[in-house]
């Protein structure tokens, strides 16, 4: 059986969002509730596509979302998480919450990583080996 699609793959919308996009998508999401993602674009009057629209609500537009930096104690819950659980970001997630594990993913691979690296990796004069015996952390 094949499926039908809901829409014409030319005539979709690309891109950034915009504030009126949100406001249908938000509006017709606390009418409806969630549902159906591939008949939502069409019933809320959006020119995108289902993923999309899941994507956006889950992301972005969810009222429980956490908004702002992540502190201290996030990160080190996140880093702890990581070394148990690996690149699994939706169940870490599930450990911080209002965050969304896209939010948790791009975070570790933007700052986090980047940071563990420079602290787990010491000059050769500062550990006293040769710099070919410096142990380099892998990350899942």
């Amino acid at each position: 059986m094949v499926r039908k699609k809901s829409y014409t793959k030319g005539n979709l919308k690309r891109g950034a969002w915009t504030a009126h996009e949100d406001k249908l998508l938000y509006d017709y999401i606390m009418s409806h509730g969630l549902g159906k993602w591939r008949s939502l674009p069409i019933k809320a009057g959006l020119n995108r596509c289902g993923k999309s629209c899941r994507l956006r609500w889950l992301n972005y537009l969810r009222p429980d979302i956490k908004r702002g930096n992540i502190t201290e104690e996030e990160e080190d819950l996140i880093v702890r998480l990581h070394k148990l659980l690996g690149n699994r970001w939706s169940l870490i997630a599930g450990r911080l919450p209002g965050r969304t594990d896209n939010e948790i993913k791009n975070y570790w691979n933007t700052c986090l990583r980047k940071k563990l690296t420079s602290k787990t990796l010491l000059s050769p004069a500062d550990t006293g080996t040769k710099s070919n015996d410096i142990p380099v952390p892998i990350f899942n």
